[in-house]
């Protein structure tokens, strides 16, 4: 069982979103950027951020000049900041080691820091044209049911999953990567995980669920991450009063954040172990680099 190429990049062709990213006149650079705002992030809140960043950081060696707590200060509310030190950490390895170019196939940028096995094969299929089995929780699903005929994708494997998609990924190299953005896409748009809308799926006649009646899912589960109260929530808290200030704040203004002082001081601790915060001599904090 494989997935009707054809059907599938005609579809694409109509549907794709409008995505600067993929504009062609967007960079290496540009999709690398993307690519790391977009993990576990939705599309309209990484667009506007997204467009900041590359008008202010155009090129790697633009990002590697600032400092970490200005690229923190930017991240804004997309999320899990981490990610901002990484992609901060990269550009300063491109900059310094690649001229100033990212590099286009999967080994060599696996070996930048904060690169993983995705994100590297992203860029390479998306950014340079090339044949790479690209795999998120929108290809593993749609796969799962065009191909397996389960309703859910179940527990990951990068080696089953790379597998499932590099046997029916095109062998010429751009037309590989269009098929990996379109599987991706109609993931993303039509075979949702809570309400599919079949009757728009170009794969539908042939659909491994479809045929076998939809059945139920039966595997593991996975848990619903909750938000309200979480560690999660107080790190961003108090990331939010050191984004809205200048120069380092009293522990003080911190505390205002969260009430329970236990919590507080995990996620304090937390944040200065990950390097998103920084104690100031005198006992006041700043983001990283600003004091």
């Amino acid at each position: 069982m494989s997935i009707d190429e054809g059907a599938l990049l005609s579809w694409f062709d109509t549907h794709g979103r409008d995505l600067p990213w993929r504009e062609p006149e967007c960079t290496a650079w540009g999709v690398l950027v993307s690519e790391i705002m977009l993990q576990q992030t939705p599309v309209a809140r990484v667009r506007p951020i997204w467009l900041a960043w590359m008008a202010r950081w155009p090129r790697p060696s633009d990002l590697a000049a600032s400092s970490q707590g200005e690229v923190v200060r930017a991240w804004g509310k997309l999320g899990y900041p981490r990610r901002a030190l990484r992609l901060h950490a990269a550009a300063t390895a491109i900059a310094a080691e690649h001229g100033d170019l990212v590099p286009s196939d999967v080994d060599t940028l696996l070996a930048l820091p904060g690169i993983g096995a995705y994100t590297a094969r992203a860029v390479t299929a998306f950014a340079y044209g090339r044949r790479a089995p690209v795999v998120d929780i929108n290809v593993r699903r749609v796969v799962a049911r065009a191909v397996h005929g389960s309703g859910e994708a179940g527990p990951a494997s990068t080696t089953r999953d790379l597998a499932d998609v590099e046997a029916f990924l095109p062998a010429e190299d751009g037309r590989a990567a269009r098929f990996s953005a379109a599987l991706m896409e109609l993931g993303a748009l039509v075979c949702t995980a809570r309400t599919p809308r079949c009757a728009d799926c170009p794969v539908y006649g042939d659909c491994a669920w479809q045929r076998a009646g939809r059945p139920a899912y039966a595997g593991p589960v996975k848990q619903v991450q909750r938000f309200a109260g979480t560690d999660r929530q107080v790190r961003g808290l108090l990331l939010d009063v050191l984004r809205g200030t200048e120069g380092p704040v009293d522990r003080a203004a911190l505390d205002l954040v969260w009430p329970q002082a236990g919590q507080r001081d995990r996620c304090l601790d937390s944040l200065l172990v990950d390097g998103l915060l920084e104690q100031t001599g005198d006992g006041r904090f700043a983001l990283p680099g600003e004091h």
